[in-house]
């Protein structure tokens, strides 16, 4: 299994067990927002392609990216539909939104923060799959696992191309949004999600 020790260190905090049992009882929920988030991801990449055009690492990064996550995206709607659930819009967690809300105005700024916020998210996905595959059926399980390795490398292709792009050191940068992302976390969420908060009591789960 990859070792996400360096993610799980980046990360402030681990994800509650009580999203852990909550998404084990919700798994058509998971998988419908977890092929959402996947193209959501694609679609983010070839954003930061088509704002830097001249940035070559960039483009050979993202585009790498993009295609990864539509491929998880057309193995998650193969499962979805082995399982029988019908995939369908749902309403989107505020987690990204409560990060994005936070990003500088002004290109450089922006692209910077729009960087550090892509690995945080990479790293969150990352951590959430290893601490749900053991709680998964075999099939479910094994795919969850086999997208360590590439979520892993999302957040630092991301991480690094925000430290190669920044004229500054960036880790204030860096612990500000990673201290935004554990209070998402570690809060009461009352909309159920793959990357939602402490789920309620009364979490919707649609």
């Amino acid at each position: 299994m990859t070792d996400i020790s360096e993610i799980l260190d980046y990360l402030l905090c681990r994800t509650p067990d009580s999203w852990v049992e909550k998404a084990r009882d919700s798994l058509d929920i998971i998988l419908i927002d977890h092929a959402a988030n996947e193209m959501k991801a694609a679609q983010s990449a070839m954003t930061l392609m088509s704002k830097n055009p001249g940035k070559l690492d960039v483009l050979n990064k993202m585009s790498r990216l993009a295609r990864e996550e539509l491929v998880h995206f057309e193995q998650v709607i193969k499962i979805l539909k082995q399982r029988g659930i019908t995939y369908r819009a749902i309403k989107a967690s505020t987690y990204a939104s409560s990060l994005a809300r936070h990003i500088r105005k002004g290109q450089k700024p922006s692209f910077i923060d729009t960087l550090i916020v892509g690995s945080i998210i990479e790293a969150r996905s990352c951590e959430r799959f290893e601490k749900l595959a053991p709680h998964l059926d075999p099939e479910l399980q094994k795919f969850y696992l086999s997208l360590l390795k590439s979520e892993a490398r999302h957040y630092k292709d991301y991480l690094n191309l925000a430290r190669h792009y920044a004229e500054e050191p960036i880790e204030d940068r860096i612990a500000f949004f990673l201290t935004l992302e554990q209070e998402a976390i570690l809060s009461p969420d009352p909309l159920f999600r793959f990357h939602s908060g402490v789920p309620v009591p009364e979490a919707v789960c649609q």
